[in-house]
């Protein structure tokens, strides 16, 4: 049986243990979110632009139906959010070569400006997280969120993490 700091058993959490998690979740969100929000809200953009240009950069050339899968929202929600990125020069969308029906979606040189800001506000949070935390809780917070991951979702994960779209 794993024991942790103080003696208490990950196998079986009470669920007073798992409301302070969930609670910890939540206030450690809005610490991840709260600078690229702050950027965002000058620019009239919302969690939904972020995610869009984040995903984008990570997958250059990455398809509306692909990002519509990782992003989870409907084809109205994603049409809103990437009608606005392309008016205001953040994404091109690229007809595809093999299917002309498919979209591609890559970042501006404004748009790669953008996602840069963003993420180093991002990068700049967990890099002092981790660093407080160590390696063995970096490593351990990677792992409780892959488990968390629904099937799918951690599938597209490894194709991410592994450079694929």
């Amino acid at each position: 049986m794993a024991e942790r700091a103080g003696g208490e058993s990950l196998l079986f959490l009470t669920d007073e243990q798992l409301r302070k998690g969930i609670e910890a979740m939540f206030f450690a969100y809005r610490g991840f979110t709260a600078d690229p929000d702050r950027i965002l809200q000058g620019l009239d953009y919302g969690r939904a632009h972020h995610r869009a240009i984040h995903f984008i950069h990570r997958s250059p050339g990455t398809t509306v139906s692909n990002l519509l899968s990782i992003l989870g929202v409907t084809k109205q929600s994603l049409n809103r959010v990437l009608r606005t990125l392309i008016d205001d020069g953040l994404v091109r969308s690229e007809k595809g070569r093999v299917d002309g029906r498919e979209r591609h979606l890559y970042l501006t040189q404004k748009g790669e400006a953008l996602e840069r800001q963003l993420s180093d506000a991002q990068r700049a949070r967990m890099r002092a997280a981790y660093r407080a935390a160590g390696p063995a809780a970096v490593a351990g917070f990677r792992q409780v969120l892959e488990a968390m991951m629904d099937p799918e979702m951690r599938n597209a994960y490894n194709r991410l993490r592994e450079g694929g779209a």
